[in-house]
C-alpha cells in the first residue's frame, strides 16, 4: 500500500529522497533549491504540494537574498521560521510575497560541498517550536539529498542544465472507493459537491454543484473555475484556494451568481487537493447590491500581484547598479515571459547599455551608445516623451523604425523608460522571441514597475559612485606593494564590509628595518568613514616614522598613542605592533587592543599567541603597552588580521580565535597568499559583513631569494 506523500513509481533517486523527507516531517510543501553553477543564484529544481505557478516568484533566489532559504545556504545552518509575525519581523520580503499563517524551516544541503537548500512548510497548527530529533532528521535528509546529488554528478562527463520550470511531484494516492460509490455519496449530500486538484482543476462535479454554478458537470470538469466561470475571475476568490492549498487550513468565502444568487463555498485542502460544498446562501437579502463584474483578464491572477509585491520589495533592497540588472533579468523577465533584456542609462546624451540578457555581444555592440534622441531604436523617444511603446510584432516597428527587427533579431517589444520627477534615468527594454500581444493591464503593470526599476537603478548609480570613490581613497591608504624582507614571506588581503560606503579604518603594514630586522603593523580605526579613513592614514604615518628609527614595538605604539592624544579624533584605534629580529632570533610584540596574532609552528601545532594588551590609542597619553617575546624560530607562520575577519554576532571572541587557529592548523600553509584566501573564505565569507577585514599573514625562517 502506497502512503500519502511517498514517492511515485519510477522517480529519481533524488525526487524519490526529497519526496521521503516532505512525507516523514509531515510538511504541505516542500522545495528543493541548488545552487548555479557561478554559486550566485540558488534555482528551485523540484517541488512538492503546491503548483508550480504558487512558486514563481521564488523559482531563482539570489544567495545574497533576505530570505530562509538563501541564509540556510549561505550559513550551512538550518533556518527555523514558527510564525506568520516571525517570518514577517525576520524576513518582510518573503512575508510580502506570502502572506499566510504558516511555519517553515530551510536547511542546507550539503556534503562535500553545499549543493542548496530544502525548504519545507508547514500549516500554522503545528507547534511554533522545532524539537530536536526533528531537527536533526531533516538535517540527516538533507545529507542524503547530497550524497544524491554527488552521486549523480560523479556519474556525469558535463553537469546537465537545470530545466526552465522546477519538477513537481504528483501526489500519490492510497487505496480509493469504486467511483461509482463515491460518486452516490456525494449526490446523496444536501448543497453540491465537488473537487479540485492542486492545480485548482475540477475533477469532480455532482449533478447539484452542476445547477448552482450554472454549468453542465461535463463543461467544468478539467478546467479552473475562474476561467470557466467568469463571476469567480476575482482575486479575492483565488487567493481563498491559494489559501487553502499553501496553508491546509479550511476556508469559506461567499459569492453573488448573476443576477443576484449568492452562495456559500466551502473548501477542505489535504495533501491531494480540495473537497469544496457550495450552498445557497440565507445571510444575504434580496436588496443585496448588486454585482460590479471583475475584470476577465487573466493577468489580473493574485499570483501576479504576489509576485509583483515580492518583486518590488525586492527592487527596495538592490544595492549596486549590477544588483538591479541580476534582479530585472532573474525576476521581471520570467514574470512577463520575456526572453530578452537591454537595461540602458542615459550619460551625458547618450544610452549606455548596464546590463541585458538574450542577445549576442554583437547586438549589444551596436546598440551600446546610442544618443538619447536616435531615431534608430524606439528607446530614445520613449526616454525622452516618457511614454512607453509596446510592439506586438516586427510590422509594427519596421514601420517606424525599419532596422531595428533585423538589428535585435527579436518579435515583440517593450520599451519602458525609466523616469523619476520628470528626470529621465534610463530605459528598460523587454523582448520576445514571438509576437506577442500586450494587454492593457499588462501595459499599466509594466509602466508601474518601470517607476520602481528607475527607483531602484538611481540609487544603485549613486551607491556605486561612492562605492569606487570609496574604494579609491582606501586603496590610496594602504600599501601598494610591501617590500621584499630576505628570510620572510609575506601576503595580505583587505576586504572591505558589505554595507555603507565601504571606506574603512583598517590597515596593515610591513618595514624593511636593515639587512637583519622588520616591522609588521596592523590596526583598525573605529567606524567605516571618511574620518576613519583619514585616522587611519594618520595612525600608520605615526607607526612608519617611529618604527623606521629602530624603536621596539612597545614604545612605537607608546609614541603613536601620544601623537593621537594630542589630535583629539574623537575615535579609537587598535594596533597591534610586532618586530622581527632574525639576528636574534625573537619575535616582539606589543599590542593596543587588539587581537593577538596566531602563530603556527614548523611542526604545524598552532596557538593563539599569548600577549597581554594595553588600552586604545587615543584614550591615555601617558598609556604603557606590555612587550611580549616568542621566539622566532624557522617555518614560524604568524597571522595577524582585524577582528572583522572573527566576529560574529551572538559568539564569543575567544572561541572564534581558537577556531581560527584550528583552521591554520588545517590549512596548507606552503603558499602563503593561498592561505590568506583560505582563511578569507572560511571566516569572512558572510555576504552581510559589517566591518572590515584585513589580513597579514607571515613566514619566517625562508630565503626570498
Amino acid at each position: 500500500m502506497t502512503s500519502a506523500g511517498e514517492p511515485v513509481a519510477g522517480a529519481g533517486a533524488l525526487d524519490a529522497v526529497f519526496a521521503e523527507t516532505v512525507h516523514r516531517t509531515g510538511a504541505s510543501l516542500g522545495a528543493l533549491y541548488l545552487l548555479t553553477p557561478d554559486e550566485r543564484m540558488l534555482r528551485l529544481e523540484v517541488l512538492a504540494g503546491v503548483p508550480a505557478e504558487f512558486a514563481a516568484p521564488w523559482t531563482t533566489v539570489s544567495l545574497t537574498a533576505p530570505a530562509p532559504v538563501a541564509e540556510a545556504a549561505r550559513s550551512e545552518q538550518l533556518v527555523w521560521v514558527g510564525s506568520k509575525g516571525e517570518l514577517a519581523q525576520r524576513y518582510p520580503r518573503t512575508a510580502a510575497a506570502l502572506p499566510y499563517p504558516l511555519a517553515m524551516a530551510a536547511a542546507p544541503v550539503t556534503g562535500a560541498r553545499t549543493w542548496g537548500a530544502l525548504l519545507l512548510m508547514w500549516p500554522a497548527t503545528r507547534p511554533s517550536r522545532m524539537g530536536e530529533r526533528e531537527c536533526h532528521h531533516i538535517l540527516s535528509s538533507c545529507r542524503r539529498l547530497a550524497r544524491v546529488l554527488e552521486e549523480e554528478a560523479a556519474g556525469q562527463a558535463q553537469g546537465t542544465a537545470s530545466p526552465a520550470r522546477p519538477r513537481v511531484l504528483p501526489y500519490a494516492a492510497g487505496p480509493t472507493v469504486p467511483a461509482s460509490a463515491a460518486a452516490d455519496f456525494a449526490e446523496r449530500l444536501p448543497g453540491g459537491s465537488c473537487a479540485l486538484d492542486l492545480e485548482g482543476r475540477f475533477t469532480f462535479v455532482s449533478s447539484a454543484a452542476g445547477r448552482l454554478l450554472g454549468r453542465d458537470a461535463g463543461q467544468l470538469l478539467g478546467t479552473q473555475p475562474w476561467l470557466t466561470l467568469p463571476w469567480l475571475d476575482d482575486p479575492r476568490y483565488e487567493d481563498r484556494y491559494r489559501a487553502a492549498v499553501i496553508t491546509r487550513q479550511p476556508v469559506s468565502f461567499t459569492v453573488c451568481r448573476p443576477p443576484d444568487r449568492w452562495l456559500d463555498f466551502f473548501l477542505y485542502p489535504d495533501a491531494s487537493g480540495i473537497s469544496v460544498r457550495i450552498v445557497p446562501s440565507d445571510s444575504y437579502a434580496s436588496s443585496a447590491p448588486p454585482l460590479r463584474a471583475p475584470p476577465a483578464d487573466p493577468h489580473a491572477r493574485v499570483g501576479r500581484l504576489y509576485q509583483l509585491t515580492h518583486i518590488a520589495a525586492a527592487l527596495t533592497e538592490v544595492v549596486g547598479v549590477q544588483d538591479v540588472v541580476d534582479l530585472v533579468a532573474d525576476q521581471v523577465m520570467p514574470a512577463f515571459g520575456a526572453q530578452g533584456l537591454v537595461l540602458s542609462m542615459a550619460e551625458a546624451g547618450r544610452l549606455d547599455i548596464t546590463g541585458h540578457r538574450g542577445y549576442p555581444r554583437h547586438v549589444i555592440e551596436r546598440l551600446d551608445g546610442l544618443p538619447v534622441d536616435t531615431d534608430f531604436t524606439p528607446a530614445g523617444r520613449a526616454l525622452t516623451t516618457g511614454v512607453p511603446s509596446f510592439f506586438t510584432h516586427p510590422d509594427e516597428m519596421r514601420r517606424i523604425y525599419p532596422e531595428a527587427p533585423l538589428i535585435s533579431g527579436k518579435q515583440a517589444w517593450a520599451f519602458l523608460p525609466l523616469i523619476i520627477s520628470r528626470r529621465p534615468v534610463g530605459c528598460c527594454i523587454l523582448s520576445y522571441e514571438h509576437p506577442r500581444d500586450f494587454p492593457a493591464e499588462e501595459r499599466a503593470v509594466l509602466t508601474s514597475l518601470a517607476g520602481l526599476i528607475a527607483q531602484a537603478l538611481d540609487r544603485a548609480r549613486l551607491y556605486d559612485t561612492k562605492h569606487a570613490l570609496a574604494h579609491g581613497l582606501q586603496q590610496a591608504l594602504l600599501p601598494r606593494a610591501l617590500p621584499a624582507v630576505d628570510g620572510l614571506r609575506v601576503a595580505a588581503r583587505y576586504l572591505p564590509a558589505t554595507r555603507g560606503m565601504d571606506i574603512g579604518g583598517d590597515f596593515y603594514d610591513l618595514l624593511r628595518l636593515g639587512d637583519r630586522n622588520a616591522a609588521a603593523v596592523i590596526g583598525d580605526v573605529q567606524g567605516h568613514n571618511a574620518a576613519a579613513a583619514a585616522l587611519m592614514g594618520q595612525v600608520r604615518t605615526g607607526v612608519h616614522a617611529h618604527a623606521t628609527h629602530g624603536e621596539a614595538p612597545d614604545q612605537v605604539l607608546a609614541a603613536t598613542n601620544r601623537l593621537l592624544t594630542d589630535l583629539e579624533p574623537d575615535l579609537f584605534t587598535s594596533c597591534l605592533c610586532v618586530g622581527l629580529d632574525f639576528a636574534e632570533g625573537r619575535l616582539l610584540m606589543a599590542s593596543a587592543g587588539h587581537p593577538p596574532p596566531v602563530l603556527r609552528l614548523s611542526d604545524g601545532t598552532t596557538r593563539v599567541a599569548d600577549v597581554r594588551p594595553g588600552p586604545l590609542l587615543g584614550i591615555d597619553p601617558d598609556a604603557e603597552f606590555p612587550l611580549t617575546s616568542v621566539p622566532l624560530t624557522e617555518g614560524l607562520t604568524v597571522v595577524l588580521y582585524t577582528d572583522g575577519l572573527i566576529e560574529t554576532p551572538g559568539e564569543d571572541l575567544e572561541d572564534s580565535m581558537a577556531a581560527l587557529a584550528r583552521r591554520l592548523g588545517q590549512a596548507d600553509a606552503s603558499d602563503l597568499d593561498r592561505l590568506a584566501d583560505d582563511l578569507l573564505g572560511v571566516f569572512a565569507r558572510d555576504c552581510k559583513r559589517l566591518d572590515d577585514v584585513a589580513l597579514l599573514t607571515l613566514r619566517c625562517g625562508e630565503p626570498t631569494g
